[in-house]
């Protein structure tokens, strides 16, 4: 059984976008090959070769983020406290 998917991309300024999906709202910013996204799940990079569908993704999970997992609950203002 399949599932729907929603996606949005908004080009905001040349080389930043504003993205929507289910999961919530991310920014990236870039240029063909290279982009890098932040979110609330943390900073992702991403490097290609433009139009040959190869790329390398690296995630890093942000501090906050981290201790927020480790106590097993949603994230709350005073978390990004540092």
């Amino acid at each position: 059984m399949g599932h729907f998917r929603f996606h949005r991309r908004i080009p905001i300024l040349p080389g930043l976008w504003l993205n929507l999906s289910k999961r919530g709202i991310s920014l990236s910013a870039g240029v063909p090959g290279a982009t890098v996204n932040v979110s609330k799940d943390g900073v992702q990079g991403t490097a290609g070769i433009p139009g040959s569908g190869l790329s390398y993704r690296t995630s890093r999970v942000t501090p906050w983020l981290k201790k927020v997992r480790a106590l097993g609950r949603k994230p709350k203002p005073e978390d990004t406290e540092q």
